[in-house]
């Protein structure tokens, strides 16, 4: 029987991020993936490729969540994008009352397109109801900075003491992720889990982001985690398999490029 995971996600249609690149990583490292929706995200051509977003019913995510975990024994599960203060209620009281061995945040504290208001609320609402029920984080540079409460990561240095806040602060293990803000010809993110501390580290490939390598990273640790990986393995695997989805990027008419995973082989 095949492990099953769930991603609690919002749909991008273009596949290069979201619910779309969840279910993409999952099936490449051999997990069973489902999906319940939180929002409808789409790029806006006709206005510099900005986001549309609708949010999905609070009832109808909850519905989701009790329908995939009704079928499937799912000890596992990911959390990407929430988007609103209901849709966060509806997501923090379904994990509550069901007993999720490991709930990985990918920690999406905004998103352009919001008034600064509804975001700020939103972010709120994620760090006191969704992080105290995570069991292991992979904020970005902003999000590291914003969980941390430190005001620069400039140094790899920097990113371990910021790595070190974020588990005492929220009692989480943390993958924080340099990428390529950081300064140097590596990538390097580092894994805390209150014990050890571990840098992984990998050659750029060049210096721009590439749409979904944070939903591919949360996902592939989601996907090991589920089949029985130890947190850091899930964690190196992890790494691995966004360093190839970059190498491999998709192309298209946007003006930025998307992960694909199925060049993948471990």
């Amino acid at each position: 029987m095949t492990h099953v995971a769930l991603a609690i996600a919002g749909s991008e249609a273009t596949g290069g991020a979201g619910a779309q690149t969840d279910l993409k990583t999952f099936h490449q490292l051999g997990t069973f993936g489902t999906a319940a929706l939180t929002c409808i995200v789409s790029f806006d051509p006709k206005n510099d490729w900005g986001h549309r977003f609708v949010p999905v019913e609070p009832q109808v995510i909850r519905d989701q969540i009790e329908a995939t975990t009704a079928v499937h024994d799912i000890d596992t599960v990911k959390i990407g994008m929430l988007g609103t203060p209901a849709t966060i209620d509806a997501v923090a009281a379904s994990l509550a009352e069901r007993d999720f061995t490991n709930v990985v945040l990918d920690p999406v504290l905004i998103c352009k397109g919001q008034e600064p208001g509804a975001a700020l609320d939103t972010d709120n609402a994620l760090k006191e109801k969704i992080l105290p029920l995570a069991t292991f984080v992979t904020p970005n540079h902003f999000e590291t900075l914003s969980l941390s409460g430190m005001e620069s990561i400039e140094t790899v240095e920097d990113l371990t003491e910021a790595a070190k806040r974020i588990h005492d602060t929220y009692d989480v293990t943390v993958l924080a992720k340099g990428g390529v803000v950081l300064p140097g010809v590596d990538a390097v993110d580092v894994f805390y889990d209150g014990e050890q501390i571990v840098q992984l580290s990998s050659p750029k490939i060049g210096e721009e982001r590439v749409s979904g390598a944070g939903c591919t990273l949360a996902a592939a640790v989601t996907a090991e985690l589920a089949k029985g990986a130890s947190e850091l393995e899930a964690a190196r695997t992890a790494k691995a398999v966004v360093t190839s989805s970059i190498e491999n990027r998709q192309g298209g008419h946007a003006p930025f490029e998307a992960v694909y995973q199925g060049a993948y082989r471990a």
